[in-house]
């Protein structure tokens, strides 16, 4: 007689070890936002490539020299822009080793971001047009991590509920 095999188990894999299509696009949009043109200037002698733009929308934050902002409040929107940016550079760190509540909690922050980056259609008013191809990416970014967060985040089942609610 032959030796029977176990049966085959089938274990579901952790959400964030499967790739998670929504933020593999997030970082490639993000990367290539850094180096395609994200304003058309005339004014600081041609296209502004979104390096450039995130130097210059940090001197809200660092005071630079030669740039002034119309009002503090653009300075101030400028500024948390430049930090939402820097936030995203530390998401990798969420994905990979932050537990689910954390990846939830990063997700709404995320599109809070994404929320204050839409500023600058109404900040640059009636020169919206001069936003071009590298904001559109960066923009949309964080739209997709914020997706991608919250879909690495699996939904409690109702049974779970009911079992915690009771508890």
């Amino acid at each position: 007689m032959g030796v029977a095999s176990p049966p085959l188990r089938f274990v579901k894999a952790s959400p964030m070890k499967k790739l998670n299509l929504y933020i593999s696009v997030a970082w490639i949009f993000y990367v290539l936002s850094w180096f395609v043109t994200a304003v058309k200037s005339v004014e600081y002698s041609g296209p502004i490539p979104g390096w450039k733009a995130f130097r210059l929308a940090s001197c809200g934050v660092f005071h630079c020299e030669g740039i002034e902002f119309q009002t503090p409040h653009h300075a101030a929107l400028a500024g948390a822009s430049a930090i939402t940016t820097v936030f995203f550079l530390f998401s990798p760190l969420l994905i990979l080793w932050g537990s689910q509540s954390l990846r939830r909690w990063s997700a709404w922050v995320t599109v809070a971001a994404f929320l204050l980056n839409i500023h600058w259609l109404v900040t640059f008013g009636d020169q919206r047009s001069a936003l071009t191809i590298g904001y559109y990416l960066w923009l949309s970014s964080f739209l997709l991590l914020a997706v991608g967060l919250f879909a690495s985040v699996p939904k409690p089942s109702m049974l779970g509920r009911i079992e915690h609610a009771s508890a």
